[in-house]
C-alpha cells in the first residue's frame, strides 16, 4: 500500500493500520496495486487500486484509499476514514432497474457486515453510467455501468477487514459468486 510520505516518523497507529491492510488475505480474483496517496485530504494516507480480472478481462476496478488524522475530523468520528471507489460493467437489463442504487449501496453494508468490518458515518453515491459509442465505434453495443462512491469510518482494530469487505465488494460487483462459508481464496496477487 502506497503511503504517502509526511516530514517525521508516523504514528504507530497508523503503521499498524497500513501493516494490517499489506497482510489482508483477498480472493486470487483480485489484484492489488500500490499507487500514491492523495495529499491534503489529511495528515497521512495510504492507497492501493484492485482489479478484478477473468483471464485478461476487467470485471471490476476500484480504489481504496486510508485516511488517519490523529486529531480526527468531526465529520469522520473518528480518526481513521475510508474512502473508496468501484465501478464494474453490468448486464444490459439492470441499467433500468429503479432498485439499482439501493442494490449497489447494500452490497457495500453487506460486504462489510459479513467480514465483522464495524463503521459508522458512512456515506456515499451509487450511480449508473450508460455509454453508447458513435461514427467510428457504433459497432460497439450499449454498456452499463455502476459506480459505487463510498466512505466510512473504521470502528474496532482490525482494518484488514474493512480492505476484505471493500475487495468483496468489488467482486460482487463484477458479478462473481460469494466464497462458500469456510472457503478461502488459495492465494493473493499483488502487483
Amino acid at each position: 500500500m502506497a503511503v504517502r510520505d509526511v516530514p517525521g516518523p508516523q504514528p504507530e497507529v497508523f503503521t499498524r493500520a497500513v501493516a494490517a491492510l499489506r497482510s489482508a488475505r483477498l480472493r486470487a480474483d483480485v489484484v492489488l496495486t500500490e499507487v500514491p496517496a492523495p495529499a491534503r485530504i489529511s495528515p497521512y494516507a495510504a492507497a492501493m487500486t484492485a482489479d478484478v480480472l477473468s483471464g485478461e478481462d476487467e470485471l471490476a476496478t476500484g480504489r481504496f484509499v486510508l485516511l488517519h488524522d490523529p486529531d480526527g475530523q468531526e465529520a469522520w468520528q473518528g480518526t481513521f476514514r475510508v474512502v473508496s471507489f468501484v465501478r464494474a460493467e453490468l448486464e444490459a437489463e439492470m441499467g433500468p432497474d429503479p432498485m439499482l442504487g439501493q442494490v449497489g449501496w447494500t452490497w457495500l453494508t453487506d460486504a462489510l457486515d459479513a467480514v465483522g468490518a464495524g463503521h459508522r458515518a458512512a456515506g456515499g453515491t451509487v450511480t449508473r453510467v450508460l455509454s453508447e459509442s458513435f461514427g467510428a465505434l457504433a459497432d460497439r453495443p450499449p454498456g452499463i455501468d455502476i459506480e459505487i462512491r463510498a466512505s466510512w469510518t473504521p470502528t474496532g482494530d482490525d482494518l484488514a477487514a474493512h480492505l476484505r469487505g471493500w475487495a468483496e465488494l468489488l467482486c460482487t460487483s463484477a458479478g462473481l459468486p460469494p466464497l462458500p462459508a469456510g472457503v478461502a481464496s488459495l492465494h493473493h496477487r499483488a502487483r
